[in-house]
């Protein structure tokens, strides 16, 4: 089946992909199996965003990677929009951050968890942290700070770690902290991430999609964690899609459309690779 190059805007779709654990394996690997689907589909005049909870900064060399030159993507897990731009220094400029005051809710969880080790990310993308973190989590850009320092300057995300609990029980302690002034998503460990209330990832895509002019039907979002879970629900509430990793939680896996091939068997390209058969089922419906 072969599909040819679309020309009218109106005929776009626009695929939301995640990059950690769905684009690149946990060692940063990103195949060449997925980068050739993802460079033939965006050939074919679709719309392909990066969605991801990682920094503007550290999400822009998985891009580069892809091949992307321009076009907008998603970062801190919707808290920062970005045009990737070449042309910049630093591969893209920000065309929207969206901060919160995090002393509140930073109070609260050093309270109940006084072992953790914490973060906040600045406007700029780089960031503040007291205890420490993986360099793959926080890129080069970041400075450790005390604690009490984290707090009263407005962040555009706050990231929790708690190697002295799994993730069913810090699910459970995290939950009874009571955190109703932000939007916060857990990891596959006892990671926690959180941003402005009401800000997601589906926020940011949504105004991506807007801005594109994108029919609400033509939407994918391919995603294996819990920060996916949003981007599922806006691609499906407009007759689109999701898809779920195959090494996601049960719960990611609920939230899709359907349950694709894992990170190490390239599930997005098998997505992509039947992006056609997609189209032609909604030629004949």
């Amino acid at each position: 089946m072969s599909i040819a190059k679309v020309t009218k805007p109106e005929d776009r779709w626009l695929i939301a992909i995640d990059i950690d654990g769905t684009l690149v394996h946990d060692d940063g690997y990103l195949s060449p199996a997925v980068v050739k689907e993802v460079q033939r589909v965006r050939d074919l005049g679709h719309h392909i965003v990066v969605a991801t909870g990682r920094s503007a900064a550290n999400a822009i060399p998985v891009i580069q990677q892809l091949g992307f030159e321009q076009g907008p993507a998603v970062a801190s897990n919707g808290a920062v929009r970005m045009k990737i731009d070449n042309s910049h220094p630093r591969g893209y400029h920000q065309e929207e951050v969206i901060t919160f005051d995090p002393t509140e809710v930073l109070g609260k969880l050093i309270e109940a968890l006084p072992d953790a080790h914490f973060a906040v990310e600045d406007a700029d993308g780089s960031y503040r942290f007291h205890k420490h973190f993986p360099k793959y989590a926080l890129g080069d850009e970041n400075v450790e700070t005390p604690l009490e320092q984290l707090m009263g300057s407005p962040v555009s995300r706050v990231v929790v770690l708690s190697p002295g609990h799994d993730v069913v029980d810090f699910l459970d302690k995290v939950e009874s902290i009571g955190l109703q002034s932000v939007s916060y998503a857990i990891g596959y460990t006892a990671w926690l991430d959180i941003a402005p209330k009401g800000i997601t990832k589906a926020s940011a895509l949504e105004k991506i999609r807007q801005d594109l002019g994108v029919h609400e039907s033509k939407l994918i979002a391919i995603g294996d964690g819990r920060n996916d879970i949003n981007m599922f629900e806006w691609a499906r509430a407009g007759g689109g899609f999701g898809f779920a990793m195959g090494q996601g939680p049960d719960e990611v896996k609920l939230a899709a459309s359907a349950v694709v091939a894992s990170v190490e068997d390239d599930g997005v390209a098998e997505v992509l690779a039947g992006f056609e058969g997609i189209l032609f089922s909604r030629s004949v419906s």
